[in-house]
């Protein structure tokens, strides 16, 4: 407990989507695990992934009126009343709770969230995923006490050097393998053949589904057993190429059984999937989104490559490129083990741990 009796507070902030939104979760369960007497409140949006899955994990939850810029100018019209309101918000929800320590995972709703904290007068830690940092983190940098990105050329873009740790992405904590037979099992696939996992998220990735229908007879005859998940956009379109050898699902809920039990992923290069992939030593293709604030999903994907932790593919040559990339590195051990080996050295599993850490030394000081 805190020097005047009241339990150590951490205010969360940001959301919009669950690259965001996750990193977060998985601090705050760290913390909860360290201390349990914390109490945690997360601020966001109603609308978006916060305002659905915080509250069902058990978190206190606020919610201020706050949209990001569109770019469409007409939909800004109201922009600038929503951010004062949300500031106004903000400084209100951090008066009544009053934390030590606030926490903010990008989006923005974590802007105003944090200038409030800040205000109020907590320590101020950011976390930024991706290896170009969004402007919330840009903005928010100048009020933090310490900035935890999960890329080592984040820090060209960043200004003060010496609050700026490389600590990881946070990933949740019931991330791990199982082993590779009973994954395959469960999949109905066959042990004695090589396995493809394709992740185009939960809605799914129009160009990544494309290429796959237009490639998947070739891979078949290959030998090799796909994993594919489709999207809920996409899934009426694509379950046609169900086969024994072909496994297509709208959304894939045990992951870890998914990626214990392919041989080379081929998926979408967001932050999350990066964290989980470098974690587990996951040989993979990316293929970033183009339709991603700021490109940063090109930026994390050529971090890696650049390491040759990863093979980098752009999206508009996924469908030129896929069979040749993909036979080429799943039928040859030593390109597979060379991606993963490489994966694992940038890994860093301990990252929700560390922060933790650095979050609670901050909550004792004050």
């Amino acid at each position: 407990m805190s020097s005047n009796g009241a339990y150590y507070r951490i205010l969360f902030a940001g959301g919009g989507t669950g690259g965001h939104l996750f990193p977060a979760v998985a601090v705050a369960e760290q913390i909860k695990e360290m201390r349990p007497e914390t109490e945690i409140l997360f601020v966001g949006t109603r609308s978006k992934i916060e305002g659905k899955v915080v509250p069902k994990l058990g978190y206190k939850f606020k919610s201020i009126w706050i949209k990001g810029f569109s770019r469409k100018l007409s939909r800004n019209l109201l922009f600038p009343v929503k951010l004062f309101v949300s500031v106004v918000q903000s400084v209100i929800i951090n008066m009544g709770f009053r934390p030590k320590v606030a926490i903010g995972s990008g989006g923005y709703a974590a802007g105003p969230a944090i200038f409030g904290a800040s205000v109020m007068g907590a320590k101020i830690i950011l976390l930024e995923q991706n290896s170009y940092p969004g402007i919330t983190t840009r903005l928010l940098e100048r009020y933090a006490d310490e900035v935890h990105i999960s890329f080592e050329d984040s820090r060209k873009y960043l200004k003060r050097e010496k609050i700026i740790y490389t600590t990881g992405n946070p990933v949740r904590k019931n991330l791990g393998s199982v082993q590779k037979e009973k994954a395959l099992q469960k999949f109905g696939l066959n042990a004695d053949k090589k396995t493809l996992l394709i992740l185009g998220g939960s809605l799914g990735a129009a160009s990544i589904n494309k290429a796959m229908a237009e490639n998947v007879k070739e891979l078949e005859a290959e030998g090799i057993q796909i994993i594919w998940q489709a999207g809920k956009y996409y899934y009426d379109e694509y379950k046609q190429f169900n086969t024994e050898n072909v496994k297509v699902f709208e959304f894939i809920d045990d992951m870890n059984s998914a990626y214990s039990a392919c041989d080379l992923l081929l998926a979408r290069a967001g932050a999350t999937t990066i964290a989980e992939v470098l974690v587990l030593g996951i040989p993979s293709v990316l293929v970033p989104s183009p339709n991603v604030a700021e490109n940063h999903q090109y930026y994390n994907a050529k971090s890696l490559a650049d390491k040759n932790a990863a093979v980098l593919i752009e999206d508009e040559k996924i469908s030129r490129e896929l069979f040749t990339t993909v036979t080429t590195l799943v039928l040859s051990q030593e390109k597979l083990a060379g991606l993963k080996s490489n994966a694992l050295k940038l890994a860093k599993p301990d990252a929700a741990k560390v922060i933790a850490e650095r979050a609670i030394k901050y909550m004792e000081a004050v």
